[in-house]
């Protein structure tokens, strides 16, 4: 495991709220050279510690109102496969994230919706017709605050 240091900390804080900051920009903001910062940045990649950048779209800006994460439990596990249940959840565009959990359910999805009337028709003719779904528990996101994750 990589050793980092307080630069590699702020190297990490300052991408995970902005992604897009060029090494020009963060290495003039932590008072490093571009090359510097470039290599830390490099070398943290390599180290597997920064696994890429990604895109935060605003569902809501987009027309999706409503975000609901569902616990399921599947009825059948030996009847129907894991693989089977991913393969078909996965390809429900609403789906926003698919996790195998440890606990009462099987999986919980992170599912987007224009309002509660189209997560509906979602749950019923998408998620509910999948192969080997027993009990769905619903939850509907109220707020959501973003936490960067420990840096240390």
């Amino acid at each position: 495991m990589m050793e980092l240091d307080e630069t590699d900390r702020r190297i990490l804080r300052a991408l995970s709220e902005d992604a897009t900051l060029s090494a020009g920009a963060l290495g003039r903001s932590l008072g490093l050279s571009q090359p510097a910062t470039w290599r830390r940045i490099k070398r943290l990649e390599e180290a597997g510690i920064l696994k890429g950048r990604r895109l935060d779209l605003d569902a809501a800006a987009l027309g999706f109102g409503v975000t609901v994460f569902l616990g399921v439990k599947l009825a059948t596990k030996g009847r129907v496969s894991l693989e089977d249940f991913e393969r078909a959840v996965t390809a429900i565009p609403e789906v926003q994230t698919v996790q195998h959990v440890l606990g009462l359910f099987d999986y919980r999805l992170r599912v987007v919706a224009r309002d509660l009337s189209d997560f509906e028709r979602v749950l019923r003719r998408r998620i509910m017709t999948l192969p080997g779904v027993g009990n769905v528990e619903a939850n509907v996101l109220l707020s959501e605050e973003r936490r960067p994750g420990p840096l240390g």
